[in-house]
């Protein structure tokens, strides 16, 4: 295939629309597999929701996850700081009774002091301060986090400096952290499942959707190492990558 062609082919491929924070469009085509993490986000969570009487959700994506939680507490609100998903998160989980708040910086979050016992939080960033803030004492900040060494395989691929500033973020930083500022952690697990990618659309599709994985990415300036990474898919079947993560339960001091 001619490099215009191959060019062509691959934008097709990465055209497909992305919205919410939902990749069944490659996961339930087999397109993409993982590694199943050794717990359940959702199953964690659970528990917690059925006891809480005022909840947050921060980094809803589209409400997708949080609208499959129900029965969730009468006082249940949420944050989402992407914009695109914002109007999404909206239209799903304001007719459930979820109250819906843009924000854009970790560290102001549009709530009282110690509003909420219950705080989860599935892959957003946060700021430990304003989180211990607007929890109330004796509440329990539930977070699942995408670690700094996530995928790195695909941008030592593509060609990509593997540190962008992130490195450091892992389950003992982050358990640290939370400890200092007034946290007592209650559970605490790290893992480093693998991930399939099957063909080079797929990968087209996860950069696309996970801008922050290689900034500033194009096809055009990536042309060469693409076609690379699409002859080994052609012999192997498909790349493997290693995601990170990290799950955490902390609760808040109660003599706060």
């Amino acid at each position: 295939m001619r490099t215009k062609e191959k060019l062509d082919y691959y934008k097709e491929l990465s055209e497909m629309p992305f919205s919410g924070w939902d990749f069944s469009f490659l996961s339930e085509t087999g397109r993409v597999s993982s590694e199943p993490l050794p717990w359940s986000y959702g199953s964690t969570v659970l528990p917690f929701i059925r006891k809480a009487e005022c909840m947050l959700d921060m980094g809803t994506g589209g409400g997708e996850l949080l609208s499959k939680l129900q029965p969730l507490p009468e006082m249940t609100y949420a944050t989402e700081g992407y914009p695109p998903n914002f109007p999404i998160a909206k239209g799903r989980l304001n007719p459930i009774g979820v109250e819906v708040f843009e924000v854009g910086e970790d560290d102001q979050l549009p709530f009282n002091d110690q509003q909420f016992d219950l705080i989860i939080n599935k892959h957003e960033s946060y700021s430990v301060e304003e989180v211990f803030r607007v929890l109330k004492p004796g509440g329990t900040f539930i977070t699942q986090q995408v670690g700094g060494n996530d995928n790195n395989k695909l941008n030592d691929l593509l060609g990509e400096n593997l540190d962008f500033g992130f490195g450091y973020w892992s389950l003992d930083y982050a358990r640290e952290e939370l400890q200092k500022a007034g946290f007592t952690i209650e559970t605490a697990e790290e893992a480093h499942p693998y991930s399939r990618f099957y063909d080079i659309g797929a990968i087209l599709y996860y950069l696309k959707a996970s801008p922050w994985q290689v900034p500033n990415f194009t096809i055009e300036s990536h042309l060469k190492k693409l076609a690379d990474i699409e002859i080994t898919i052609e012999n192997e079947n498909y790349i493997e990558t290693l995601e990170h993560r990290f799950i955490i339960i902390s609760k808040k001091d109660d003599r706060v």
